[in-house]
């Protein structure tokens, strides 16, 4: 039964938009479809507020039930099903893509899943006990792809995670100095991309870079502002890598339906 709660976190033209994807990947036994509608919004309600798991308001049902739901839609892949669904829509332009990362701290009580904390997206930096998120933006400032690193991770590393051959190829790629590596602007040309990156101080042969184009480069660290605004993303209480992703990807998802909702033709124009 869906209560106001739900009704509040989630239109009736948001929720139309996951069925598709939940009915997809949904098993023969599982939970009827208009109970997942409620799962959905407190999955929401965990990722906006940053509450733990046993803080989810009874309106939204056992938060044991929720979070195992939470957990089998993540480890099916349905969030990186329906951003490839966004991606492949032409809804948006992609020949002009960014890419960035940031660093969030992680808390304590995340720490301690099996397979050690490298293997869970877990590092020291400067900032502490860190997670990096590394994010590809599409023209509009909407996320494309989203990757996770130890904190004190290079940026080369992250490019090689989110710039994968399965996304729109760009025709242009913006980013800031710490992507100015020889193997980066190598493998962009050998793409066909013009890379938009300026160079290190320690570069000997100097490379030109079109500023008025560089200055759009500010979209992707308004999409950073915008994933965080999650305070599930913000900071991560999250133990696994799978987990912690799945917010960011939640998150990510709700930016682009935001966007396609102030379109004419929000759902049928793109095709999705």
């Amino acid at each position: 039964m869906e209560t106001r709660l739900a009704r509040d976190l989630m239109s009736d033209e948001e929720w139309a938009f996951f069925e598709r994807f939940i009915l997809a990947v949904r098993a023969p036994n599982g939970r009827k479809p208009s109970n997942h509608r409620v799962v959905l919004a407190g999955i929401f309600w965990i990722a906006r507020t940053g509450a733990p798991w046993r803080d989810l308001p009874e309106e939204f049902g056992k938060w044991s039930s929720v979070y195992r739901q939470f957990r089998r839609w993540t480890l099916a892949g349905l969030w990186e099903q329906i951003m490839e669904a966004l991606n492949e829509s032409g809804a948006v332009p992609d020949a002009l893509q960014m890419i960035d990362s940031t660093v969030v701290r992680a808390h304590h009580q995340a720490a301690g899943a099996k397979g050690g904390t490298p293997r869970q997206g877990f590092g020291r930096s400067r900032g502490g006990f860190t997670t990096k998120i590394h994010l590809l933006v599409n023209a509009a400032g909407l996320p494309m792809r989203t990757e996770i690193t130890a904190g004190q991770a290079s940026d080369y590393l992250g490019f090689d995670l989110v710039m994968t051959d399965n996304l729109p190829k760009p025709s242009v790629l913006l980013a800031d100095r710490g992507y100015d590596s020889d193997s980066i602007r190598k493998t962009m040309n050998s793409r066909d991309v013009v890379p938009v990156i300026p160079m290190r101080k320690s570069r000997k042969m100097r490379v030109g870079v079109d500023r008025s184009l560089y200055r759009l480069r500010n979209l992707v660290e308004r999409c950073f502002n915008k994933l965080k605004n999650a305070r599930r993303v913000a900071t991560r209480y999250d133990k696994t890598a799978e987990s912690f992703l799945g917010f960011i990807d939640i998150a990510s998802i709700r930016l682009w339906i935001r966007h396609l909702s102030c379109m004419d033709a929000p759902f049928r124009a793109s095709g999705i």
